[in-house]
């Protein structure tokens, strides 16, 4: 039998009820290690409903001679109005990809490619991470049922999910 999350739009009290826990920055996932190593699911969530402001140049790291920035009327075209999730992940080890993904955030040359958008929101700093372990299920088909539901609340993925679309 599939995965199957709550039939809602994907808010953080939403999620909190279907299980979801952390809901910790990424500064605080680089200085404490409060993930599991189990795999599952994360999202990456803004609290702030205003209109976002997009950075430049992303903070994230250069992977293999690639800049990470992508221009504003991409990131324009891919936000999400009215959404606090900007970003669903899977991870067969939580806390390693976090991790990962923090240290991309930081500057440095990691293979974290997917949500590499969220570098570019001015308010990263202030982002929130949470995860739910998806013991006995495939952390991918949880994650396709997850972006499935967001797609069809919002008619389309979250921000700094499918890249290889940007401005499409």
């Amino acid at each position: 039998m599939p995965y199957r999350f709550m039939k809602k739009q994907l808010s953080r009290s939403q999620l909190e009820a279907d299980g979801f826990v952390g809901w910790a920055t990424f500064d605080h996932l680089r200085n404490a290690d409060p993930c599991p190593t189990s795999g599952g699911v994360y999202v990456v969530s803004r609290a702030d409903q205003s209109a976002p402001c997009f950075l430049d140049q992303s903070c994230g790291g250069w992977f293999k001679d690639r800049d990470p920035t992508v221009p504003h009327d991409h990131l324009t075209v891919n936000w999400v109005e009215g959404a606090e999730i900007v970003y669903i992940g899977k991870a067969n080890n939580i806390r390693r990809r976090l991790h990962e993904f923090a240290k991309f955030g930081e500057g440095r040359k990691i293979g974290h490619w997917g949500g590499r958008l969220i570098w570019q929101l001015e308010e990263s700093p202030k982002l929130l991470v949470a995860w739910k372990e998806t013991p006995g299920f495939d952390p991918a088909s949880v994650e396709t049922d997850l972006i499935a539901q967001f797609h069809a609340a919002y008619g389309q993925p979250p921000f700094a999910n499918d890249p290889h679309r940007l401005g499409s």
